[in-house]
């Protein structure tokens, strides 16, 4: 399998991952259990999204580098594309979010820290809106990549 492959193939998996801890294992924990327990189970669902992401975050890193070295080589742009962007900014979510954030949040739990649980919650949920995104935009760049048979999005033809 080849490194494009890859490229259009792991933001895809990535944000289904990403949907699935955020659209249903998370609230199904919610719902199902109680509050401090659903608690526990959700923060050890997004300690290994938090590690997943780093893992597929550089891996895209790396594959989006080599793609626009490669477009750089054929002098079809720059050595710094926006698929690299778009990695660094969801690898930038994933630790400013869990690693950053969830300390803070243990700290606010026992009462200590400027900010309150509530407040570090809405951070760390904020991030992970952002890396979701990132990872969105990156499926949808893979998915209209030109040259690739099959990728291409069809577009109606215009008047």
């Amino acid at each position: 399998m080849t490194v494009e492959f890859w490229r259009r193939l792991l933001p895809g998996l990535w944000a289904g991952w990403l949907l699935c801890v955020a659209l249903l294992a998370t609230p199904a924990a919610f719902a199902l259990l109680p509050q401090a327990e659903a608690g526990r189970l959700a923060s050890r669902m997004l300690a290994q999204e938090a590690w997943t992401s780093l893992a597929l975050g550089v891996l895209l890193l790396v594959l989006e580098r080599v793609a626009a070295r490669r477009a750089a080589a054929a002098g079809a742009g720059s050595q710094f594309s926006t698929g690299m962007m778009l990695a660094a900014a969801a690898l930038f979510c994933t630790v400013a979010g869990h690693f950053g954030v969830q300390p803070l949040m243990q700290a606010a739990r026992s009462g200590q820290g400027v900010l309150g649980f509530g407040q570090l919650h809405a951070v760390s949920v904020a991030f992970y809106g952002v890396k979701l995104l990132a990872v969105l935009a990156l499926t949808v760049r893979a998915a209209r990549a030109p040259g690739v048979p099959g990728a291409a999005v069809s577009r109606p033809p215009s008047s």
